[in-house]
């Protein structure tokens, strides 16, 4: 057996093993590639009209979402203020354990829709993407490993992709539509699998980054030179012993205003719980709504609302910069519409190479199977 047959069995037994979980995740990231596009134009709460008016205080938006909630701690909520054309949000965990947002007016605290995540169209299709509905310990491992293979694939894929002879090359490019559906399918499978095996590289590494930690650290490590773990990394450190005096206004209000005078031209502020005093109140700005790259993280007392640490995206390493950059660059929004375009057809091309190889393996399994017509001996 040539090495090129032998890359040809692992491709195609490594393809059967794979193809299903490939292509639930790699369609259900096409479907959530427009998310956010799609909700804009079919939810009209998450917009809003500007105002001149100063937002108001995350207090008020708290107070105001969780007013029919009662019993929900303020303190346990999350709270988001996007663009200065778009509504703000209340997040957080109702009674019965469903996830709650809360849309609102920013520059009102008027409640404009309440929505229970658990049964929303797009979360339903994250769940199926990242988890395939399973339990998280057990979807971690099928689709890690699905989508390792998955990148086995795309390589093992190139190397019989690649053409022997320089008058194969122009025939390895295009697809003869005018041929039988046989060779239609034969030439989708790798015509469309060279075109996007470079997005879906990036698409299904960057996953892997998500799926596995350490992974992303691994390339951390190398894009910063094999330095150790730069300051923006380490965990802010909590005296709890300390005694400190109580600030005189809400914690969320405290860590907003700072937030907003540190990074002042960052359009999206998320506020995390101000938990139980415990551990620090976090805060993330981000220059872009609904882009995750480029962002400023700040920690701050949970008691008195002193910032204990602020890091901020231009004084991070190349490696962290790298690692912010990941969300958006598994969605393709790291280069907008574009980008978004891009990811899209790179999904729906990974989502069709398991039914287009499997429908090439049956055909050859068919066909060996047939019985030889006998030859004819003259008489």
């Amino acid at each position: 057996m040539t090495v090129k047959q032998l890359v040809g069995k692992a491709h195609l037994w490594l393809g059967l093993a794979s193809g299903l979980v490939v292509f639930i995740v790699s369609i259900t990231g096409a479907i959530f590639t427009f998310q956010d596009d799609i909700r804009d134009l079919t939810e009209p709460w998450r917009k809003v009209t500007v105002q001149a008016t100063a937002p108001v205080l995350p207090s008020q938006l708290q107070a105001a979402a969780l007013a029919s909630h009662p019993g929900v701690a303020a303190e346990t909520s999350w709270v988001t203020y996007f663009a200065p054309d778009r509504s703000a949000t209340v997040f957080f965990i109702d009674k019965a354990g469903l996830p709650i947002q809360v849309y609102l007016n920013p520059y009102t605290g008027q409640v404009l829709k309440e929505q229970n995540l658990r049964t929303h169209f797009f979360t339903i299709i994250q769940e199926i993407h990242m988890h395939l509905l399973l339990p998280e310990a057990v979807a971690k491992w099928v689709v890690g490993i699905s989508i390792s293979i998955f990148v086995v694939m795309l390589l093992t894929g190139l190397v019989l992709w690649w053409p022997k002879r320089r008058q194969e090359r122009k025939q390895r490019f295009t697809i003869k539509w005018g041929a039988r559906w046989r060779r239609v399918n034969y030439d989708l499978h790798n015509v469309l699998g060279f075109y996007a095996a470079s997005i879906g590289l990036v698409l299904a590494l960057s996953g892997l980054f998500m799926i596995f930690p350490w992974m992303l650290e691994s390339v951390r490590l190398v894009v910063d030179g094999g330095k150790p773990a730069p300051p923006e990394l380490m965990t802010t450190q909590l005296d709890t012993l300390q005694t400190v005096s109580a600030a005189t206004q809400p914690l969320p209000d405290i860590v907003y205003r700072n937030a907003r005078r540190l990074s002042p031209t960052h359009e999206m502020i998320l506020i995390g719980p101000t938990g139980t005093g415990k551990a620090p109140a976090y805060c993330w700005t981000y220059q872009k709504a609904l882009h995750y790259y480029h962002r400023d993280e700040y920690a701050f007392h949970p008691v008195s609302g002193k910032l204990l640490e602020s890091r901020f995206h231009a004084a991070k390493s190349p490696g962290t910069k790298f690692s912010d950059m990941n969300y958006d660059l598994h969605t393709g929004q790291i280069l907008g519409v574009g980008g978004k375009i891009i990811a899209f057809l790179a999904s729906l091309i990974s989502a069709s190479l398991p039914v287009t190889g499997t429908v090439i393996w049956w055909g050859r399994r068919h066909k060996s199977r047939q019985p030889r017509r006998p030859t004819r001996v003259a008489a």
